[in-house]
């Protein structure tokens, strides 16, 4: 690829597309958190106007304001004006005509930016790549949907940043890209690094059937013949961009004093998926994920890992499987969790010395194996990244409604059946364990048959699950996902990760659409909670303390905790801590 080739698809128009699609999300996400307030124009229903922080530039667009105040903006009804006449409009020069009304600080906000920079190029990416359907995408297979994925999170407006890859990076590890990645593999040596796996996982037996014998002799012979001990070494995969660009600088000691060796790239061919740092197995489907640190800046985080914390991460997993395994009612949804079995991290004990636990340098060299949901699969049965019910093609069609019609049900039905595989078993963890899960739709699969939702396998489990009750008998290795929650957020588990940052979306498209009405997708969805509820009367006094049915609840804002601090944006030993609120929303299901 040349040059020029790397960066054709940033185009005039393109760009233009882009950023209006982007300033089209940072109006609705930004009203709906209240960071701006749209003024209606009382000559034009249904137009409303938002003012620079200098009063002298007005946004004019056309929306609808839906429940749970999501703002649905036709995005070529936006305009920008200044002294009576009409603007180009421009993505960048919104955020810095709202940078006070947004909370930027001086030096949030050029990184900001950049990251929406970063986020209208991948725009500017997706609308260059052939134009698939809905209808098509529901049709297609697991890989394929998850590199379709046009939007990235709902609720963040910067949710592509991406800080640290080049443009070459770009196209070769972002995940819609849909490129082959061979993982680089390094020697690690036991002084410095460990290995952990669940119950009955060996190391030479895992490492063998993952890598294949012929790969892991080739590697042992790399060492042998530098006069090193393969026994003395640890085998690590490695995101290509971190050897390159963090290992080889920030761990040269490591590597010049033979702690690192570098054994070369694996056989295996991988593609990124939507986390960008976790990557599924193209060669061998069956075979597990492998999730790689990567020290990259996106959506609030470095992407890193924590060699600390992937000491406890298989322990954790096995836990979680069991308690699965073992409730009849998660049992009888279909629910599964497709665990973290193993995990090496490498501690560079000077960096350690020289930081606090957050810090980036503790999260540079570490990799986990995640079970790989194929091989669960019956006959006829597909998979889909429960992020892509929140996705719209280029005609506006979503990838829900495709699914109703290849399903051939009514559309309440079909919601019933997805509500039943994913919001029944997140209420029964909730209610029978204290335990909540970070639910967004990069963290579900849905495994389909003709388009219906037959069950529901959660992932990315040990830093994402946490038990809210003080006092559960928690094994020693698994009591690091104990966290301290106050009463009146408890609930919001299920109110903000899966009410409003999720089924908001989901709702608002098939309104759109004529599909199904918002007050029939939210009275199924009361009916479901109503049906868990009532075919568990043991659980009632729980019921009633936190309650589903509530008049509101608290508004926990996402772009608000990006936009104060980008780097890090809550600590996850204490995620209700950093919440931002803003007032309270009504809620959907109340009274129905």
């Amino acid at each position: 690829m040349t040059l020029v080739d790397a960066v054709s698809h940033l185009s005039p128009e393109r760009w233009e597309r882009a950023g209006r699609l982007l300033v089209r999300k940072a109006l609705a996400e930004f009203a709906h958190e209240r960071l701006i307030s749209p003024e209606p124009e009382a000559e034009s229903a249904g137009t409303y106007v938002v003012r620079s922080d200098d009063g002298v530039t007005r946004y004019r667009f056309a929306a609808i304001v839906r429940a749970l105040d999501h703002w649905q903006i036709e995005p070529d009804s936006i305009t920008r004006h200044r002294d009576g006449t009409e603007l180009p409009l421009d993505v960048l020069d919104f955020f810095v005509e709202l940078r006070n009304s947004l909370g930027l600080s001086d030096e949030v906000l050029p990184v900001y930016l950049e990251e929406i920079s970063s986020t209208v190029s991948g725009i500017c990416y997706k609308l260059a790549k052939p134009e698939v359907t809905s209808a098509e995408l529901a049709r297609s297979g697991f890989q394929e949907i998850e590199t379709g994925m046009a939007e990235g999170h709902p609720c963040f407006v910067a949710n592509n940043g991406r800080l640290g890859f080049g443009i070459h990076e770009y196209l070769s590890y972002a995940p819609e890209t849909a490129r082959p990645v061979r993982l680089v593999w390094l020697a690690a040596h036991r002084s410095r690094a460990a290995f952990t796996a669940g119950a009955g996982i060996e190391y030479e037996s895992f490492v063998r059937q993952e890598l294949g014998a012929r790969t892991v002799e080739r590697f042992r012979a790399r060492l042998t013949d530098r006069g090193l001990d393969p026994a003395d070494y640890l085998l690590l995969p490695v995101h290509p961009w971190q050897w390159w660009n963090k290992l080889t600088v920030t761990f040269a000691a490591e590597v010049a004093r033979g702690h690192l060796v570098c054994l070369g790239e694996g056989d295996d061919e991988y593609l990124a998926q939507q986390s960008v740092r976790t990557f599924f197995n193209r060669s061998h489907p069956e075979k597990h994920y492998v999730k790689t640190a990567l020290s990259v800046l996106n959506m609030g985080f470095m992407r890193g890992l924590s060699a600390t914390y992937m000491t406890a991460t298989p322990a954790i997993n096995d836990w979680l499987a069991r308690l699965v395994e073992n409730d009849p009612v998660l049992k009888s949804t279909g629910l599964s969790v497709i665990r973290e079995r193993a995990a090496v991290g490498y501690r560079h004990l000077e960096y350690e010395a020289a930081t606090d636990r957050h810090s980036p340098y503790r999260k540079m060299l570490a990799a986990l194996w995640r079970e790989s949901p194929v091989t669960s699969l019956q006959e006829g049965e597909t998979l889909a990244t429960m992020a892509s019910l929140a996705h719209v093609d280029h005609t506006g069609a979503s990838f829900t409604g495709a699914l109703v019609e290849r399903s051939g049900l009514a559309p309440a039905e079909w919601l019933r059946r997805y509500l039943r595989a994913y919001l029944t078993p997140l209420l029964h963890s909730f209610y029978a364990y204290d335990l909540v899960f970070m639910p967004h739709g990069e963290n579900v699969i849905l495994v389909l048959k003709d388009g219906v939702v037959q069950r529901a396998i959660f992932k990315d489990i040990a830093e994402e699950i946490a038990v809210t009750d003080p006092d559960a008998a928690l094994p020693p290795e698994v009591r690091r996902i104990r966290v301290e929650v106050p009463e009146d957020r408890k609930l919001l588990s299920v109110f903000t990760d899966v009410f409003d940052c999720f089924f908001r979306f989901v709702a608002a498209h098939l309104a759109a659409e004529g599909v199904l009405a918002e007050e029939d997708f939210w009275r199924t969805v009361a009916d479901v909670v109503h049906e868990y509820q009532d075919a568990n009367p043991e659980l009632a006094e729980k019921f009633r303390r936190y309650d589903m049915f509530a008049p509101e609840f608290p508004l926990s804002c996402l772009n608000r905790l990006q936009l104060r601090d980008n780097r890090q944006m809550v600590d996850l030993a204490d995620p209700s801590g950093a919440l931002q609120l803003a007032g309270t929303l009504k809620n959907p299901i109340a009274g129905l």
